[in-house]
């Protein structure tokens, strides 16, 4: 099996990573072959998070971007594929699309031995460069804070009722980060008002969020679901808007820099 660079990662200089595991979409050959032709557009991707999240370079963040689809291996599911949700979900090797459509064609899913190299060669380096860079930024700075990001078609009837807030902020139920860190975010999104946003709605954070956040030892995680309608088209192609993009971008940038901001006074 060839699996070539499982990611693309960027070192930077603030104690904060932001972690992009869905953007991917990079197929293996047993996957091309046996997606149906409704899971081809590969409509479940979280279209255009690097581009969208590019200022937080400049920040000085790190940056850590799957770059294999989530048909391939689902990077924000634990690698026991136990379920996240008691509600629709997908799980580590997706078989249906977030409405419930196959994603595969009968007896063409890829088999359990590529499935195992999926596995080995691209979960298990993420998450060890993810760990990584966690362990470096606590060593640098004493503590660490990882912002997973994510984004969805605003319309799922299978996955939610009605339209998606524009903004979904998940903290595992409070358990992922210090309160006072998701009070502070939840403050910056009052201060706004084109955006709506809920925490601990429908997306709680996935594994990553889970796994990773563990304020009792100052590594505090914070998962954003964001509503696809405000900064691209939900249709296929699924082009980029830049337009509609830009106040998403500053409202984003704030949340950021409020997270930075709470990080530092606590030093």
């Amino acid at each position: 099996m060839t699996i070539r660079d499982p990611f693309q990662f960027h070192t930077g200089t603030l104690p904060l990573l932001i972690s992009i595991p869905h953007a991917g979409t990079r197929l293996t050959p047993a996957v091309e072959a046996g997606l149906t032709d409704d899971a081809r557009p590969l409509s479940d991707t979280d279209w255009h998070i690097p581009q969208l999240y590019d200022f937080a370079r400049a920040m000085g963040a790190s940056l850590l971007v799957g770059n294999y689809s989530r048909f391939v291996i689902d990077l924000n599911r634990p690698s026991d594929d136990k379920p996240l949700y008691t509600t629709a979900t997908t799980g580590l090797f997706p078989d249906v699309l977030f409405d419930g459509r196959a994603s595969f064609q009968p007896g063409k899913a890829p088999s359990e031995q590529e499935r195992a190299g999926y596995l080995q060669h691209i979960w298990h380096p993420y998450h060890q460069q993810l760990q990584d860079e966690l362990a470096r930024l606590k060593a640098k700075h004493g503590y660490a804070m990882l912002f997973d990001a994510h984004s969805i078609a605003s319309v799922i009837p299978r996955l939610f009722d009605g339209q998606l807030p524009d903004l979904n902020l998940g903290t595992n139920g409070g358990e992922s980060c210090a309160t006072a860190l998701s009070d502070r975010l939840l403050r910056r999104c009052e201060d706004q008002q084109r955006f709506s946003y809920v925490l601990n709605g429908r997306f709680k954070g996935g594994y990553i969020t889970r796994a990773y956040g563990k304020p009792a030892e100052n590594q505090h995680a914070v998962q954003l679901e964001l509503a696809q309608v405000n900064y691209m088209s939900e249709q296929y192609p699924f082009a980029f808007d830049a337009e509609r993009a830009a106040p998403l971008q500053r409202l984003l940038q704030q949340l950021l820099e409020t997270m930075i901001a709470w990080g530092a006074a606590q030093r």
